[in-house]
């Protein structure tokens, strides 16, 4: 991880642990949700709506409950779409992802609860057409988006998934 403040922060906050995240696929009107997030002082990441999961909640209310804090909206959990294993140490997360509806509200860049007010990591919010999203550099985007060829097909996703846990430097 690079040694840098916010790199610091999301391994001290985040590392050497095994972590369950949930993560919403959200596509509308021909376009996908997504949100960057700063992950050092000198890279950014776009991934889907999505975050850490709380004991003694179901995967379906930790997720209505992370894309109220990232978008302020309000989404209904549809279909189990798959796993996804980031190791990356010291990193390391069992991320499932899972297609959400559109119930209520205007997506709004929120933020993240777990860090303070002047350690947030969410940068952007922005509905991008597959076009828009191909135009990420990989180092910049999650790796399951890396090898789709239509939004469409993030719907047919099924069973586990780790790339090798292939980084790009």
């Amino acid at each position: 991880m690079a040694e840098d403040n916010i790199g610091r922060k999301i391994e001290s906050k985040f590392g050497h642990q095994l972590r369950s995240r949930v993560n919403g696929v959200l596509i509308h009107e021909g376009k996908i949700l997504m949100i960057n997030h700063k992950m050092s002082d000198e890279r950014e990441f776009w991934s889907v709506p999505g975050g850490g999961m709380n004991y003694g909640q179901s995967a379906p209310d930790n997720l209505k409950r992370e894309f109220l804090e990232e978008t302020r909206l309000k989404v209904k959990v549809g279909k189990y779409l798959c796993v996804h294993e980031f190791l990356q140490p010291p990193l390391h997360a069992m991320e499932h992802f899972f297609e959400v509806e559109l119930i209520d509200g205007n997506p709004v860049l929120g933020f993240d609860p777990e860090l303070g007010k002047n350690e947030q990591i969410l940068l952007d919010l922005r509905w991008m057409s597959f076009a828009e999203l191909k135009t990420i550099p990989k180092i910049n985007l999650h790796q399951m988006f890396w090898g789709i060829k239509s939004l469409e097909e993030i719907g047919k996703w099924k069973g586990y998934f780790n790339f090798e846990n292939i980084s790009i430097k």
